[in-house]
């Protein structure tokens, strides 16, 4: 647990400075501040999303995570969240578009398993170490844009990464499949483009709803990697 105890630290730290931050920022810097996030998710989210070999396992998955999101509720779920953690904490417009962007970001990167699984298995923390930085930074720059929803996403980190970590040996297998990874990494990419453009103002696409496509991407594919296996031995 030591690499998402550092994870959340940095990201608590970078969330305070850029409230400490933002609160001398005029409405439009912290505008351009947020654009410019966008950017920056939107060509993190190609890079991942280029990573994936077959477009079809991205497509069936999140297509399946969209309409089960919806079903679910998913956004005005987490929507709703947003408000009541607001309603405790305070906070300026724009802190649910913090927490959701920002939770997502901190999420669904490959770092986020590669990361947590190294640290549960092997109890080295180099890949959080790494992400830690990447977060921290991040979590400045949101925070002074969208308010102190950021810090409520260092909260929802640490259960989510600790959970992934303490589940680490179960998981070891899913980890060692480059093929899983790569069409998870491809999934979670499609999602942060989906939250570039919401950062940027040009649609608010509800990347949240899609969330679980990064559990459909490597079920699909391990399913698949199964079935070629039993037609191979049944020949």
């Amino acid at each position: 647990m030591k690499g998402t105890l550092l994870n959340t630290g940095t990201v608590v730290i970078g969330g305070v400075l850029g409230l400490a931050i933002g609160k001398a920022l005029p409405a439009d810097a912290k505008s351009v501040a947020l654009h410019g996030l966008g950017l920056v998710v939107l060509g993190v989210g190609c890079k991942m999303f280029l990573e994936g070999k077959n477009a079809l396992v991205s497509a069936a998955s999140v297509a399946t995570a969209g309409v089960l999101g919806v079903v679910l509720h998913f956004q005005s779920g987490i929507e709703a969240f947003a408000a009541y953690a607001q309603s405790i904490f305070g906070g300026q417009h724009g802190f649910a578009q913090g927490l959701i962007a920002s939770f997502v970001l901190f999420c669904v990167g490959p770092l986020t398993l590669l990361g947590c699984m190294q640290d549960g298995i092997e109890g080295k923390i180099e890949m959080l170490a790494l992400k830690s930085a990447l977060d921290g930074i991040s979590a400045f720059f949101f925070a002074a844009a969208t308010g102190a929803g950021v810090l409520v996403t260092a909260i929802l980190l640490l259960i989510f990464q600790g959970g992934i970590t303490l589940a680490a040996r179960q998981m070891k297998k899913l980890a060692d499949n480059k093929e899983v990874l790569h069409e998870a990494s491809a999934a979670g990419g499609a999602i942060l483009i989906a939250t570039g453009f919401g950062l940027m103002e040009i649609k608010d696409l509800h990347p949240f709803t899609y969330i679980l496509a990064v559990v459909f991407a490597p079920i699909t594919v391990y399913l698949s990697q199964k079935v070629k296996l039993f037609r191979s031995s049944a020949q």
